[in-house]
């Protein structure tokens, strides 16, 4: 058999799948900008872009252009971006915390986004200085810090084994969920009028109607940081599922690891959250389906994860827009409504594979 024969080719099958992520997310993009209650041409949707980016003087429709400039493109671009944030999230705290249900909003960042929106626009946190997206993410940071600290404090000597550890993670982000969730009820009932509770509940399910192009500017380095940390260590996650004693043994240092990919989530997560509200499952289905796609190694599975999470968020946004004639729901309800069968069937499957 000749070398010819037996050399692999320069790019082998993995690199030519990750290579095809970029077509797919195009053409996701795409479809989110030109579906809506106006069918938009792709024709049209390119000229508008090399307008804007190049002058290049294309002859566009006013009202065309500024519906895909000013309205869904950036609107599709922070859905792709919150997609890809939510499921390396997800990916990384189920790995981290060895716990199938793990998900962003575990450590009761959601619900600190949603104090701080709300004390923001209803309580006048802030005398104006702060806006709604910035009052989420300090109240998502607020609550990250709380929950560390208690999962801290409830481990003996903060020095818990890695199986106690995480049971102080997830019973402290669940006692941060409620406190905040209570706390957000509280301002809401105490101070705010009919129209303003409408608001704020419509955005605590997720609401991407108000992103504009500034939005885009914190989201993209977001995802991409979120991203490049985690494929970077996508061989001490592989560790990580086999518990800490397999991370230490091969040579990892797991508490700073460990810390620094938690905390490199949790930020992620509050960016996303203080932009477009709280959108559950994302974190949760997706890595679970792309296990069952690419298997559990994270050189696959992180990827395939930023990619499926972006289209999922682009589709629903879709559906958000178009499924009520003249209504645009919030997005988390699309995504419960998408999320929770296709949990459900993940659940069942893995049961009779077990």
């Amino acid at each position: 058999m000749s070398m010819a024969a037996t050399a692999r080719p320069v790019l082998s099958l993995p690199w030519r799948r990750y290579l095809l992520a970029p077509v797919v997310l195009a053409i996701a993009l795409m479809a989110g900008t030109a579906i809506g209650e106006t069918v938009i041409p792709v024709d049209t949707i390119l000229k508008v872009m090399a307008n804007h980016l190049w002058n290049a003087g294309y002859p566009v429709d006013r009202i065309d252009a500024g519906i895909i400039w000013n309205y869904r493109l950036s609107r599709s671009i922070v859905a792709a971006c919150v997609g890809t944030g939510l499921a390396l999230a997800g990916v990384v705290l189920q790995a981290l915390l060895r716990n199938p249900l793990a998900d962003p909003f575990l450590m009761g960042i959601s619900a600190g986004a949603s104090t701080g929106a709300v004390s923001v626009t209803v309580a006048g946190l802030g005398a104006g200085a702060l806006t709604l997206s910035g009052g989420a993410f300090a109240g998502a940071m607020l609550a990250f810090g709380m929950v560390v600290v208690l999962a801290h404090l409830a481990g003996p000597g903060g020095r818990g084994g890695v199986l106690q550890a995480s049971g102080a993670i997830i019973l402290a982000g669940i006692a941060g969920a409620q406190l905040f969730n209570a706390l957000t009820a509280f301002i809401i009932a105490r101070s705010a009028s009919a129209e303003q509770a409408r608001g704020i509940m419509f955005w605590l399910l997720g609401n991407l109607s108000g992103v504009r192009w500034d939005d885009v500017r914190l989201a993209i380095p977001a995802a991409l940081a979120g991203l490049a940390i985690c494929l970077w260590h996508r061989r001490a996650l592989d560790a990580f599922t086999f518990g800490a004693d397999s991370a230490a043994s091969m040579g990892i240092a797991v508490r700073p690891v460990r810390g620094m990919l938690i905390a490199t989530m949790a930020l992620v997560t509050a960016v996303m959250v203080s932009m477009v509200g709280a959108i559950g499952f994302v974190g949760l289905v997706i890595p679970h389906a792309m296990r069952f796609i690419v298997g559990s190694r994270h050189t696959r599975l992180v990827p395939a994860c930023a990619l499926a999470g972006a289209v999922f968020m682009i589709g629903s946004d879709v559906v958000s827009r178009t499924l009520i004639a003249g209504q645009a729901l919030p997005i988390g309800v699309i995504t419960s409504l998408i999320g929770a069968p296709a949990l459900a069937l993940i659940l069942i499957r893995g049961a009779r594979l077990t």
